[in-house]
């Protein structure tokens, strides 16, 4: 019985949320949860699962050495196209949660976004009787409940309100912030992932969930705060490392963290967001010590050039986000975020890469 079903089957849903259902089933091995999963759109993820029994081996990948677990939590993998297989997973009346990871583009009207493909799974479950449940986005969108759900309702108001009254009787779903660095690792039964991990929820299950918060998740009532303090200390710094770093001749963020330059400005951002930030020192403090082992583990390749990419779209929701809360609150707008942005403009000026 698989009370789960994930849309977005690939590396970081195996490394974050299978990885959560997994541990948490150790602890109630006699009820496990498991994943029917599904892959966005090409099948030969799913091929390859399939073929491995739907096993496969996290490798957490520490700068000293790495620890290896199998996984198990995924039950059936299951190519995107399979539209009757997808139906029928949505219709069982033991699904209680749909987790999502198809990055911000799959947020699309298009017939084949996600939104599109959630609607014509829960209009197979009205038409079959099923119960309530939770569809629960894990992409990197601010709000990504409420961007999910207004996504889903517009598309039922359009087609079908009847269906769309249902699904706002029937359906909740809550945001999430998640973060852990998970890059490509070639081989489809293998997954390679940071030790760090996190997983912020707000919401409701009406159906249940797998005890996720007795293995780290953290359930609280609003998640735009944590939202705000990932966006600001971890990605903010991964700007800054990313046009300073390209201009110094390095490719990695370990490379750049190396440096005594890059890594002191990385700090005078944190100096400029703290006061900002809304959290006691205590508990950025405690942000900023996960963060640095992070940024210096040399066996976690995460590239500068792909961090740069977007860059003014990226800028805009953190150096100038900072610098605007901070004029707001009567401070100046913070040199380190002003230092990031000319190297940016930089950057752009070199035409080395594609980062606007």
């Amino acid at each position: 019985m698989t009370r789960l079903v994930h849309l977005g089957l690939g590396n970081f849903f195996r490394a974050h949320q299978a990885w959560y259902t997994e541990r948490a089933n150790a602890l109630q091995p006699e009820d496990p949860w498991t994943y029917t999963a599904f892959t966005g759109r090409s099948p030969a993820l799913a091929a390859a699962m399939t073929a491995g029994g739907d096993r496969y081996t996290l490798i957490e990948r520490g700068a000293s050495g790495d620890s290896a677990m199998t996984i198990r939590a995924v039950a059936h993998s299951i190519p995107g196209g399979d539209t009757d297989a997808w139906a029928a997973a949505l219709s069982e009346p033991e699904l209680a949660v749909v987790t999502v990871t198809v990055t911000e583009s799959g947020y699309g009207a298009e017939p084949s976004g996600a939104p599109a493909r959630l609607l014509a799974g829960l209009a197979a479950r009205r038409s079959a009787g099923g119960g309530p449940l939770a569809l629960v986005s894990c992409d990197n969108l601010a709000g990504n409940g409420e961007v999910l759900h207004g996504a889903v309702v517009r598309l039922a108001e359009a087609s079908d309100l009847e269906l769309a009254r249902w699904v706002e009787a029937n359906v909740t779903f809550p945001s999430t912030m998640v973060d852990r660095i998970t890059p490509h690792s070639g081989d489809p039964l293998t997954v390679v992932t940071e030790p760090f991990s996190e997983w912020v929820i707000a919401g409701g299950f009406p159906a249940g969930r797998p005890a996720w918060d007795e293995v780290g998740a953290r359930f609280v009532d609003d998640v735009a705060p944590y939202e705000r303090r990932k966006l600001w200390l971890l990605n903010a710094a991964h700007s800054t490392m990313a046009y300073l770093g390209l201009l110094a001749g390095f490719e990695t963020v370990d490379q750049a963290w190396a440096s005594p330059e890059i890594r002191a400005t990385v700090e005078q951002l944190w100096g400029e967001v703290r006061p900002v930030l809304g959290f006691s020192d205590d508990e950025t403090d405690a942000a900023l010590a996960a963060l640095r082992p992070r940024f210096a583990n040399p066996r976690i390749a995460h590239r500068l050039e792909q961090i740069a990419r977007q860059g003014r779209e990226k800028l805009a929701q953190r150096q100038q986000a900072i610098m605007a809360t901070r004029v707001e609150a009567g401070l100046p707008p913070g040199e380190a975020c002003q230092t990031t942005i000319a190297a940016f403009e930089d950057v752009v000026r070199k035409g080395q890469f594609r980062v606007d």
